[in-house]
């Protein structure tokens, strides 16, 4: 293999190893000191900081953790799993190994917690376990949960393999309110805000041909209008309004941010829709 191609290889094992890699790891990977050396001089690799290299297009999450010793935790890793996570403000979350040095960014929420799974000294990356551990800690409990129940539903993780953790007191009380069932977020918080009526709640149900997103006992449909909700998608729930009314519903219809920002005003809706009894069949 000629200098060109052991070049190109260590660039190639360094994408292998998902663009950031200790030189350590490419050592055990046959890559010399030297190629390493070389591709950074071509261009092809950069140096992060000691011990650490990465492809110049490589995760920018990802390069700046490596070059900070950290991982990529909590809520910021939820989202990039694709959890729901529900966390407005643009700060990183990282998972740092307890006696570490600081010196991190100002913009970084930093968890100093021994983790639950180890970390191996190549991961850039928390795993799901420590991740749900996390959350659990950093978020409001409505928000912790709907991210539990997310990977639940996904399963990146099971309720067995959770309950076999260590978990604090709080966490386990977490799972043990977790179902694996609901399809967003909000679900979750709709079922923890309205679990105190003591009413049957039905999520997705499928009535008149179209899925309405809760049914509150008998008759009570609730539907939560997203941002994109016009055009063509509007008049067709408004349709479907109107099928569910001449089928004996009553359909209450609020926007996402009402329940996200304004939950007392869909609240008192819902409330005073039960008083008068709409709810229940006729």
């Amino acid at each position: 293999m000629n200098q060109r191609e052991r070049i190109q290889r260590a660039a190639l094992v360094v994408r292998a190893l998902g663009g950031v890699a200790r030189v350590r790891t490419l050592h055990g990977q046959h890559v010399s000191r030297h190629d390493i050396d070389l591709a950074i001089h071509a261009g092809l690799l950069a140096r992060v900081r000691n011990g650490w290299v990465a492809e110049p297009t490589a995760d920018r999450m990802l390069v700046d953790a490596a070059r900070h010793g950290a991982v990529i935790t909590c809520v910021t890793q939820a989202k990039r799993l694709g959890l729901w996570a529900h966390d407005p403000e643009p700060r990183l979350h990282w998972g740092v190994t307890p006696g570490s040095a600081g010196g991190k960014p100002a913009h970084v929420q930093v968890h100093w917690a021994r983790p639950l799974v180890p970390r191996h000294p190549d991961a850039l990356e928390d795993p799901i376990e420590n991740v749900l551990a996390l959350v659990a800690d950093c978020e409001p409990r409505e928000q912790a949960l709907a991210t539990w129940e997310s990977a639940l539903n996904q399963r990146l993780v099971t309720r067995d393999a959770l309950e076999r953790l260590p978990l604090k007191t709080r966490t386990r009380a977490l799972l043990r309110d977790a179902v694996p069932f609901a399809d967003s977020g909000l679900e979750t918080y709709l079922r923890e805000r309205l679990r105190w009526l003591r009413l049957h709640l039905t999520f997705q149900v499928w009535i008149a041909g179209h899925c309405v997103d809760l049914l509150i006992g008998d008759r009570l449909v609730l539907q939560i209008d997203g941002a994109t909700h016009t055009g063509e998608q509007r008049d067709a729930d408004i349709r479907h309004d109107a099928e569910l009314m001449l089928m004996g519903y009553r359909v209450i219809r609020v926007g996402y941010w009402q329940v996200m920002e304004q939950w007392h005003l869909v609240q008192d809706q819902i409330l005073r829709a039960v008083a008068q009894g709409l709810h229940l069949a006729r």
